[in-house]
């Protein structure tokens, strides 16, 4: 194959034309071209790399895939916030809810904070309620119950928080579309100030600030930003106007960079890109977490069982699901308190009831996703057509609602949109495609009068439709998606960073690989495939998953496992595959047992290699 080469590593990096496929896979299992990342010019950019920095060759090209300048690989591994840090006061509103919360904290003010029902939510209502609780100011922390109260602020919470003395009131990750909540606030002599991050209406709700960058009249560049980012710029801001007033003559500021471990688990749950600022936030959120200086986190961590130093990983795999447990299934509240609390015997109550819970979340969500796919394949039909999967039950709980999308989403490749009954009305929520704007279609939908309130970004929405239109909403859907899905999905390829050997895999190379992370969403995890290895041992384990060994030429042999692959197209052919020789594509990671520590090669696509 022209322009391959063999590393000292041991890794085989193609160096291919992007218009090529990458070891002639123009199809592979799961219908998928593989191209190569790099074409010609990053060729040329991680050769520089490698040979004018010094870099290991393998992370030269996944730095070059990444569109890391020559120049920018060092500030790019040690990203830092005062390289990054915009001034908060290019978002829109910033300067009206500074002053304000400058009063609440030079009055010393009780002050409501008003968080959704998600880690972000939790994240950014625990970061605001630190700051506050710090300066002086007593808070009221209130996170919504899903089911009674539904999404966003209500006008019930707005009169229970002038009932108990509060004056202003902080809305975190909602509030840009809550019109009569914020009507009725305002009546009741309260200040509302609200930090999102949602795609919000040209039509804003009547309050005293609300900073969004992705309000429509933001021109800040920072719609990329969740909404514990948001909040942690008001806090920057707010942090300089109270040094500015001497506020803090004689006494010690908060510590703002201790609190990046709330932002970076926000901003890993939430799934925004993990590039620019974002990134600084999760690279200094996780040094932070390794301190274990939030009781919270640190009895959650344990009670997960997340082993080594943190990652993106076990942020969105582990601790997150945890946190969001609280929200679907039981007290939404104990997320934020979990997160505020300096107890540590406490902490491990809290994080071992959030563990119950998601236990109990994983088997209700078993069941009712079987029930979803059914559905859906109804709905689809054989040939599986459709721009998107629209699935509705009598007895979903509402809070499984958003994991049910995100599976069937998985399983058909398009946006899909699960709802459950209550009353007179369907309640749930999307998950999209990449290259699929879900937030703006349901904002079009809602501006249309299809749907009685909805809102969310361009991967995840949420909505409330009445029982008798969830049939106009299907064809609204289907219209209004056709052309964006079927362009996402055809230019849809695996973008391979190398292939290598299975002894190239090590943990060295994994420990390697991490210095230039973290990655996520917006900043591609490594994928490399394993060329013309013999498939051994495929076998079941934990009931969804599929381990397998992947057995080089050479005779060196990789552990394999495809996660949630039983049943799947997937797994469908890695068992037809058993005993053949294929190519593997795949991320690397490592696998701690028994006191020792193993590279494990996480399967995302197969091919059969040619004869």
């Amino acid at each position: 194959m022209p322009g391959r080469f063999e590393s000292s590593a041991g890794t085989r990096a193609a160096a291919l034309d992007s218009s090529h496929c990458f070891l002639g896979v123009d199809v592979s299992a799961l219908g998928r071209p593989w191209r190569a990342r790099l074409d010609r010019a990053g060729e040329m950019r991680a050769l520089a790399i490698h040979q004018v920095g010094g870099h290991d060759e393998l992370v030269a090209r996944v730095l070059a895939g990444r569109d890391v300048a020559p120049e920018a690989v060092e500030r790019y591994l040690d990203p830092t916030l005062r390289d990054l840090m915009p001034d908060p006061f290019v978002l829109t509103d910033m300067e009206a809810a500074t002053e304000r919360l400058r009063r609440a904290v030079e009055r010393g003010e009780r002050v409501a904070i008003f968080g959704d029902y998600d880690v972000d939510g939790a994240c950014s209502a625990a970061l605001v309620s630190e700051y506050l609780e710090a300066c002086g100011c007593e808070t009221i922390v209130h996170i919504p119950d899903r089911v009674t109260e539904g999404y966003g602020p209500n006008v019930e919470a707005m009169a229970a928080f002038a009932a108990q003395g509060a004056r202003l009131v902080i809305t975190v990750d909602c509030g840009a579309v809550s019109h009569e909540p914020f009507a009725a606030a305002r009546g009741l002599g309260l200040d509302v100030v609200a930090f999102d991050h949602h795609q919000a209406p040209a039509t804003l709700p009547d309050a005293l600030a609300i900073v969004d960058p992705n309000r429509e009249d933001d021109l800040s560049g920072l719609g990329h930003l969740c909404a514990a980012g948001v909040a942690f710029l008001a806090l920057v801001a707010l942090n300089r106007s109270l040094r500015d007033a001497g506020f803090w003559n004689g006494r010690k500021a908060p510590d703002l960079m201790a609190a990046l471990d709330l932002v970076a688990l926000a901003t890993v749950a939430d799934v925004v890109p993990l590039t620019g600022l974002n990134r600084a936030f999760v690279v200094k959120g996780l040094q932070v977490m390794r301190r274990r200086g939030r009781p919270g986190l640190a009895a959650l961590f344990d009670v997960a069982g997340a082993d080594g130093a943190p990652k993106p990983y076990h942020l969105g795999f582990l601790i997150g699901p945890r946190i969001n447990a609280g929200g679907r299934i039981g007290d939404a509240g104990l997320g934020a308190r979990l997160l505020t609390t300096t107890d540590d015997l406490v902490a491990r109550d809290i994080a071992a009831e959030l563990d119950r819970l998601n236990r109990a979340r994983r088997a209700i969500e078993l069941d009712a996703v079987a029930e979803a796919e059914a559905e859906a394949l109804a709905a689809l039909g054989l040939e599986e057509k459709g721009a998107a999967v629209v699935v509705a039950g009598e007895t979903w709980p509402q809070g499984v609602v958003g994991l049910i999308a995100a599976r069937l989403k998985e399983r058909f490749d398009r946006p899909a949109f699960a709802l459950t009954f209550a009353g007179g009305h369907a309640v749930g929520s999307g998950r999209s495609i990449p290259g699929v704007d879900l937030g703006r279609t349901v904002r079009a939908a809602l501006e249309a009068g299809l749907i009685v309130k909805g809102g969310g970004h361009a991967m995840a929405a949420g909505l409330t439709v009445e029982r008798a239109r969830l049939g106009e909403l299907r064809a609204f859907l289907e219209e209004r998606l056709a052309h964006s899905v079927s362009a996402a999905r055809a230019s849809a390829r695996l973008s391979v960073d190398a292939a290598l050997t299975a002894s190239a895999a090590t943990p060295d190379l994994v420990r390697r690989l991490d210095a230039a992370g973290p990655y996520g969403s917006g900043n591609p995890e490594p994928l490399f495939v394993l060329p013309r290895h013999r498939l051994a041992d495929v076998m079941p384990i934990g009931g969804d998953h599929l381990r397998a060994r992947a057995v080089a030429m050479d005779g060196s042999t990789l552990d394999a496992i495809a996660f949630r692959s039983v049943g799947k197209t997937l797994g469908e052919a890695l068992k037809r595959l058993r005993g053949a020789s294929v190519h593997l594509a795949g991320t690397l990671s490592i696998n701690r047992w028994g006191g020792r520590e193993r590279a494990q090669f996480r399967v995302v696509d197969v091919a059969e290699a040619e004869r």
